[in-house]
């Protein structure tokens, strides 16, 4: 689940447990949060503007670090809260959120409720919350803050040397992380989120919890509803984690469906060949993106942009269809005028305090909840052969990950999903989804019988719901509103179908039109991304 995250200050701390072997009891309470009681949470004031003006709260909620050892060592978990604001007679209870990663700070997302049409947010209290090792959540992991600095070595290991760089440079810092996160790692799966949103749940006073997850947030959700299938009242999963493909599997899979998302890509920036002037053809457009990437191999873009950055810089645009405008503006004032600003603009400088901790956590957990393969000749044999037909983001994706192969936490086995018990849940995705592919939402439904599956039909954005969609938005409003749902069909397909998000219209006159109709929507578009 490869996600670019914006990453927040944090200070990686060390903390030291005592050893011993786990008695089964203690490892089902591990798994579940059942055997721990927090204490309530002490609400003040938010450090974030955004909060701050909509009446947010925040505070931390003492867990402890290992579940099995409830009396032993303590951290604690950044929450945020917007109240409701209907009538006591209209409330609904607490909606807990995720924005997905793992690692993405959830900590503001609890302003989601004011993206669900028709006032129906006001119902619910909205719950934000950093996941442990994050953002502002105690202690934060963070390795190496240059880790993804410029002129990284060619992602593409077409020499023994290349190959030798990288495999040292992601085993040095699965090293760092190791020094930096000490006895955190053993305890950061995704079993170990699970049982703090039971703590949250307990210290909020509620029966069950509401809860809207976006993709790697899907994943909590299944989980979740596996183990505390009473405990759950209603779900939104939006960009489906396929339960079966954990971790391993699922990034080769990604890796096919992001080079059929970028000729899509492709395809559109050559309609609009009028305003970036890059070529009239999908394939003379991507022909220019690979043939600029091997001369940034010898000549960086302003001395700072290589191979690996301009990947990555264009790795959003298949990911989502928001900021599709922005990196072909990008391309095309780069090859077209030797103008670098607009690439150095959408790579994040490196440096910064705790720039990597969204990055150290998406490892974190991924590397420990399930084994991975530790042989580099099977990774390599599987990484060419995937390359071979979706060369875009096979070895940004490969080495993204290849840390996993050494990481020093403790590995865990993942829970099976079965949502048998759970409730009637709605689940979204978009059909060309490439983080999380269609096919893990029609896995998800499977295994989740009373679930309702909305299907975005074409689309290529990754967990773009409450983006002002009137179909797929109304049909969240009317699930959170009153628990209605459309009715489920027969067969391995969608529900329900509607239109994707839109792509983008670059030209003047539609520029024109946008403003004068007050922006159709688009500041809440670009707000609810920002915020995820």
């Amino acid at each position: 689940m490869r996600k670019l995250l914006a990453a927040t200050a944090a200070v990686a701390m060390g903390l030291a447990v005592g050893g011993g072997v786990i008695p089964s009891t203690a490892q089902a309470q591990a798994r579940t949060g059942s055997g721990y009681t927090p204490a309530p949470i002490a609400w003040g004031a938010c450090a974030s503007a955004a909060l701050q003006a909509r009446g947010a709260q925040c505070g931390l909620l003492t867990v402890p670090l290992d579940y099995a050892r409830p009396g032993g060592t303590k951290i604690k978990i950044a929450v945020s809260r917007i109240k409701h604001t209907s009538a006591e007679a209209d409330y609904q209870g607490v909606m807990l959120t995720n924005p997905g990663g793992p690692g993405g700070s959830g900590l503001t997302l609890s302003v989601l409720g004011e993206y669900v049409p028709g006032g129906v947010g006001g119902d619910y209290d909205w719950i934000g919350f950093d996941p442990r090792g994050v953002g502002s959540s105690q202690p934060a992991l963070s390795c190496d803050v240059e880790y993804a600095g410029y002129n990284r070595p060619f992602y593409v290991p077409v020499s023994k040397s290349l190959e030798r760089a990288w495999l040292t440079k992601t085993a040095t810092y699965a090293k760092a992380c190791d020094r930096a996160g000490g006895a955190l790692l053993d305890h950061v799966k995704t079993t170990d989120t699970i049982a703090d949103m039971e703590s949250i749940r307990k210290a909020l006073g509620a029966k069950q919890i509401n809860f809207y997850g976006f993709s790697y947030g899907t994943y909590l959700g299944q989980v979740y509803a596996t183990l505390h299938p009473g405990k759950v009242r209603r779900m939104v999963l939006d960009g489906n984690v396929d339960p079966r493909r954990v971790w391993y599997d699922a990034n080769l899979d990604q890796d096919v469906a992001f080079d059929k998302n970028m000729d899509v890509y492709f395809a559109w920036v050559a309609k609009y060949d009028e305003v970036y002037h890059l070529g009239t053809s999908a394939k003379a457009v991507k022909a220019k993106y690979y043939a600029t990437l091997q001369k940034l191999r010898k000549a960086p873009a302003g001395g700072l942009i290589g191979p690996d950055e301009w990947n990555d810089i264009f790795v959003s645009a298949g990911y989502y269809v928001f900021g599709w405008e922005e990196v072909a503006e990008a391309f095309a004032a780069w090859v077209n005028e030797g103008d670098a600003a607009g690439l150095k603009g959408l790579y994040a400088a490196p440096g910064e305090p705790g720039a990597d901790n969204g990055y150290a956590m998406y490892l974190a957990t991924q590397c420990t909840d399930v084994k991975w393969p530790k042989s580099w000749a099977k990774w390599k044999r599987d990484n060419w052969r995937t390359y071979a037909k979706a060369p875009f983001i096979t070895w940004n994706n490969a080495w993204y990950n290849a840390p996993c192969r050494t990481w020093g936490g403790k590995v865990g086995k993942p829970v099976t999903v079965n949502g048998k018990k759970a409730p009637a849940i709605l689940l979204i995705s978009e059909t060309e989804d490439a983080a999380t592919p269609y096919s893990g939402s029609l896995e998800v439904r499977k295994r989740f019988p009373r679930s309702v599956l909305l299907e975005g039909v074409g689309g290529t954005t990754h967990a773009g719901s409450l983006n002002g969609v009137a179909c797929t938005d109304d049909v969240i409003a009317a699930y959170l509103d009153t628990g209605a749902l459309p009715k489920r069909v027969h067969g391995n397909r969608s529900d329900k179908q509607c239109e994707p998000v839109p792509v983008p219209d670059p030209t003047a006159a539609a520029a024109k039109s946008l403003s004068a109709a007050g922006g159709a929507n688009r500041a809440p578009l670009r707000d609810l991304v920002r915020i995820r």
